[in-house]
């Protein structure tokens, strides 16, 4: 047999099938190395922090905007006219009631004060002899000593004298008021503002503004609800679910954070604004450490219902897609599920969840932005709801 003969008996048998076997098992090696190789090269699932939903009895509370008003404002001005003496305050400084402030010059009022005791001695004098002579009179037309129209002359002489000295105790009396009113004297406890008349300028009587006062303590605070929110406050009040009056409420202030003051609702307004569709509430706090200063800007949360059962979650867990509102919760494997949830209220610095979660679930809280979509998986820690975040390794290749 010649060589090619032999050889092309060998290429068209068994060694044939031989060599295409081992050229699909290298492809097959090839194909499951260049796989293996990114799988080995993935990093680890990312840590983040989980909290299971808290579960607890909250109260409910809106919140307004207010201002702080003094209970008491009172515009100084003078009940007699003359030239201002002395200013005998310090201005911006705290009074008690009775204290004096400005005084007036007095002489005119003490010389109208000498004049009218001077008439009430003299209406005393020709009483007194009215009376003398209306006793003489008594007896003189019991002998008819004098004719009976004399007598009553005499009688009425005696009633005149009496309505005199009455007349000039009055005007005693109202010269004094004037002489007392030229001392200006503050007519609540408070604080004073600026001085508004100096020494040597005229005041007038119930005209001129000396100074303004307001009381410190305690202090009002108004607000104004919407009109939705009042009628369901007097929705849940027919309920028996929440108080008529005297309701809660906690007031911060522009430089505070949170809450930090407490008082009560002491009046609510007796008719809603037509134009604005709001209702003006009081609340009344007490102010030892003056903190409150009349005009100050204020955030008020009046509580809106009673305790009720709750699931809160930090707001940190929170996301957004367009316009729904959703979180992360630890699902089976360890993997982040998507859930979409309604919010509502902030109570103690974490967010109600109205509908959504379960109590048992846990939520992504810190570390929900390496979460790139639902499924992925996670390293959970467990912290407690509200808790600060813990320091989480970031995953690398």
């Amino acid at each position: 047999m010649s060589p090619r003969k032999a050889l092309a008996r060998s290429t068209s048998g068994v060694p044939v099938l031989a060599l295409a076997v081992s050229l699909l098992f290298a492809a097959v090696i090839t194909a499951c190395s260049s796989q293996a190789e990114p799988a080995a090269g993935m990093p680890p699932p990312p840590e983040v922090s989980v909290a299971q939903v808290l579960s607890k009895q909250v109260s409910e509370w809106d919140d307004f905007t207010g201002r702080v008003t003094a209970i008491e404002t009172v515009e100084l001005r003078p009940r007699v006219s003359g030239y201002v003496e002395r200013v005998a305050y310090q201005e911006g400084q705290e009074v008690k009631k009775g204290d004096l402030l400005f005084v007036i010059d007095q002489r005119r009022y003490k010389a109208q004060l000498d004049q009218a005791q001077a008439d009430l001695e003299r209406a005393r004098a020709e009483a007194r002899l009215a009376q003398t002579q209306d006793a003489r009179a008594q007896t003189l037309v019991e002998a008819k000593a004098i004719s009976r129209e004399e007598f009553e002359t005499r009688r009425a002489a005696t009633t005149q004298g009496n309505a005199a000295v009455r007349a000039a105790e009055a005007a005693v009396a109202n010269a004094q008021l004037d002489l007392q009113f030229t001392q200006v004297r503050s007519p609540i406890n408070g604080r004073a503002g600026r001085a508004a008349v100096t020494e040597g300028n005229l005041a007038q009587a119930d005209s001129t503004l000396m100074t303004t006062l307001v009381s410190q303590d305690p202090v009002f605070v108004y607000f104004e609800a919407d009109e939705q929110s009042f009628l369901r406050y007097q929705a849940l009040a027919r309920d028996g679910k929440r108080a008529q009056s005297q309701n809660p409420v906690r007031v911060g202030l522009a430089n505070e954070q949170g809450y930090p003051h407490e008082g009560t609702v002491d009046f609510t307004d007796n008719q809603v604004d037509s134009a604005t569709g709001t209702i003006r509430a009081r609340a009344v706090l007490r102010n030892p450490d003056r903190i409150f200063t009349p005009g100050l800007f204020a955030r008020v949360q009046l509580e809106g219902s009673s305790s009720v059962k709750a699931m809160l979650i930090d707001e940190k867990a929170v996301l957004t897609d367009q316009d729904r509102k959703y979180v992360y919760v630890l699902g089976p494997k360890n993997a982040a599920t998507r859930k979409d949830v309604q919010l509502g209220r902030i109570v103690d610095g974490l967010r109600v969840v109205d509908s959504g979660l379960a109590p048992t679930d846990k939520v992504i809280v810190h570390g929900v932005q390496k979460v790139f979509f639902p499924g992925m998986p996670v390293s959970p820690k467990q912290i407690a709801m509200g808790a600060a975040a813990p320091e989480l390794k970031v995953a690398m290749k």
